[in-house]
């Protein structure tokens, strides 16, 4: 279409101006001709059938019925207050219409015998149904009016509603838009793709979208829509990663030496799984060739993820580069230092961790370190990102738990070198596949999908309060054959209202069931100093005490092979891949291990399937898709990646269909034409060209 249309300022639309344009750019972000085309409805209202008054329902739907209005008075129903009364009539019975306010020029505005079509809510009152406002249209009108149909709903916010943009004048200047652009809208997908998979064309879609005569057309128009923005993300992410492996060269990893050779030979400490090695081998693969590696590796909690890291590291290192890795918190940079410090320990590896805790002396020394080459592994935190820690050569980059970390963070550690490090993204909360094709298509994917030999799989059970003593029994067994157990709240001091049990309280009567000297107690909370946190923590890893209570703090946290036994209280009140992170806290050793969920009785439908799902599978992958569909895509990913996902009208959970389809298409037309030079892919260019250059996909796909 004339681009320039779609590029005019909202105020300049008929029934618009300066006000109502500031309102909208404010509330809904419209700021030209082409964000209101876009601007889509989110449900709509069937008029598509007209009621007769003998087949009215007393169940508050809104429904149209054609009659007249024969006759209106008014009634004084309380003191001082009147009410207007309408008798509307059709040939099958009658019924009443009221109004409570704004009698005077409603009266003025009220035809009796003429036909015309009502619409609204119908409730009943002694037998006779009446309609409370009722929006009346004369007959003629509303045949002649563009909406004769079905009655797209726009999202609203309160401001709008209160300043008098209602949904009908949001419609009136959709209409007005319409008229005014007289649907000259361009298409922006090849020809052989719409007549491949039948989908309407542009304009016939967005009237549809905005105007549609029945419920078939407006499938049809959410199609075409949904199918054509998931494919442009799908081009967008598949075109960074093939520019990236295209144009980003990588240090190729083209020897596998001592380091890895030496310790995959006589240090392993135990066989490595199918998964593992196939992991592995993807890693190789792609740290050999020229390009630079960007893969996200995804595994259960438990599954391996840190050896096979620690393998990729020392790939660097037998090709003379450095390593380093990076964790969300300070615990768990603590934890990997120790792990891979004890798988290094035969190794001649120097190997360092840097914190905000790290004291300025030896900082001093790990920087130089890090400059002159000698330090081959650096462990940390965020600290990792300051402009101060230089390395010589860093070849890969390790980050564990990619949702706490944006892509901001994932860029700056590409800075640290001339030629940007291989990078390895680490996650034990499992993405479905269909979300992760959407966040991270610029990343390859790499699963671990089985667990070392010899671990059992986690027994879950759902309890209720009621049962506590027999819960309570049950531990006393598993401390008196040496387990250690975890009992995790919810929140620390809710407001008095809650009745959900303090973590306070809980961490009192606990202390009572059980006593020193023959139990002791730690306890962990978001409100305590790192420093007291970490020797809770270190109390309770070292076996000194049996029991920790806990809130969430541990979600992502230590690693201890005798916790045998995870107690989530309330946990109705969890989200499902959070009880699955904490269920993964303990079988970490051979042992059998046990997660019991606590709650009350009264529990939602979607409380129940959470319960359900954590008893019946250990599958993270399994829960991830449940708890996608009960949540919905939601921020599943902490700082969204930087706005890949606006979506206006595709939902990834609901139409991931769409979405395999979409990038499937994608896949193929970049495989046989990745420039978009061939003549029928040239409209596809020019809006690829328009896109990359805004962040929001829809601002001018029209």
């Amino acid at each position: 279409m004339q681009q320039n249309l779609l590029q005019t300022p909202i105020e300049y639309l008929k029934g618009v101006g300066p006000n109502r344009g500031e309102l909208l750019r404010k509330e809904l972000g419209i700021h030209k001709y082409g964000d209101l085309v876009n601007f889509f409805p989110n449900r709509y209202i069937d008029r598509t059938r007209y009621y007769k008054i003998n087949e009215l329902q007393n169940n508050a739907a809104e429904v149209q019925i054609i009659g007249k209005i024969i006759a209106i008075k008014t009634v004084e129903f309380a003191k001082g207050r009147k009410r207007l009364v309408a008798t509307f009539v059709d040939d099958t019975g009658q019924m009443e219409l009221v109004w409570f306010q704004g009698h005077k020029w409603i009266r003025e505005s009220l035809k009796i015998n003429e036909v015309c079509v009502i619409f609204g809510k119908c409730s009943s009152f002694n037998g006779l149904f009446n309609m409370a406002h009722p929006e009346i249209e004369l007959l003629a009108e509303h045949e002649k009016s563009l909406r004769s149909t079905m009655q797209p709903v726009y999202p609203s916010t309160e401001t709008l509603t209160n300043r008098g943009i209602s949904n009908r004048v949001i419609n009136k200047m959709m209409q007005q838009l319409f008229l005014e652009t007289q649907t000259l809208f361009t298409e922006t997908l090849p020809d052989y793709l719409i007549n491949e998979l039948k989908l309407v064309p542009k304009k016939t879609a967005l009237f549809n979208i905005h105007f549609p005569k029945n419920s078939e057309l407006l499938a049809k128009a959410q199609f075409r829509l949904k199918f054509e923005e998931l494919f442009f993300i799908q081009l967008q992410l598949i075109t960074k990663n093939l520019i990236r492996k295209h144009k980003i060269k990588g240090h190729p990893f083209t020897t596998v030496g001592k380091y890895f050779n030496e310790f995959y030979q006589n240090h392993l400490p135990f066989e490595l799984t199918n998964a593992q090695k196939r992991v592995l081998k993807e890693i190789r693969t792609d740290m050999g060739s020229n390009a630079q590696m960007n893969r996200l590796l995804q595994g259960d909690v438990g599954s391996g993820k840190t050896i096979v890291a620690f393998m990729s590291m020392l790939l660097a290192l037998d090709n003379g580069f450095q390593a380093c890795l990076m964790a969300p918190t300070e615990i768990l940079a603590n934890q990997h230092f120790i792990g891979l410090s004890e798988l290094a320990k035969t190794l001649d590896i120097n190997i360092q961790i840097l914190t905000g805790s790290t004291k300025t002396a030896a900082r001093k020394i790990i920087h130089e370190d890090l400059e002159n080459g000698t330090l081959h592994i650096l462990i940390g935190t965020h600290a990792l990102l300051e402009d101060k820690v230089k390395f010589k050569n860093l070849g890969l980059a390790v980050i564990d738990e990619q949702h706490r970390f944006g892509v901001e963070q994932r860029s700056k550690l590409w800075k640290k070198n001339e030629i940007p490090p291989h990078i390895l993204v680490m996650t034990a909360t499992p993405i479905p596949r269909t979300l992760a094709m959407s966040l991270y298509g610029d990343l390859d994917i790499s699963v671990i999908d089985e667990l070392p030999p010899g671990r059992k799989p986690i027994q879950t059970v759902h309890r209720f309060d009621s049962n506590r003593l027999k819960v309570w029994k049950f531990i006393r067994d598993e401390i008196a054959i040496g387990r250690q157990i975890y009992i995790v709240y919810p929140l620390i001091q809710e407001s008095e209202k809650m009745d959900f049990k303090d973590l306070m309280d809980g961490y009192e009567s606990i202390s009572r069931d059980f006593p020193l000297p023959q139990y002791s107690i730690s306890i962990l909370h978001g409100k305590m100093k790192p420093a007291d946190k970490d020797s809770e923590m270190k109390r309770f890893s070292e076996g000194k005490t049996n029991i920790m209570v806990a809130t969430t703090v541990i979600e992502v946290g230590v690693n201890i092979p005798n916790a045998s036994v995870m107690i989530i209280e309330s946990a109705e009140r969890f989200g499902l891949s959070q009880l699955h992170q904490l269920r993964g806290r303990v079988g970490r050793g051979a042992e059998q291990s046990y997660c019991i969920l606590m709650t009350s009785h009264k529990l939602s439908s979607d409380s129940k399937t959470r319960m359900e799902t954590m008893v019946q599978t250990n599958d993270g992958f399994e829960i991830a898709e449940v708890d996608l569909k009960l949540r919905g895509p939601g921020d599943l990913m902490g700082t969204q990646q930087s706005g890949v996902l606006n979506l206006q009208i595709a939902d990834i959970v609901k139409d991931r269909d769409i979405l395999m389809l979409a990038r499937n298409y994608a896949l193929k037309i970049l495989r046989e034409d990745a420039a978009l030079q061939k003549p029928e892919h040239q409209t596809l260019r020019a809006v690829f060209i328009e896109l990359t250059k805004k962040k929001n996909i829809w601002n001018y796909i029209s």
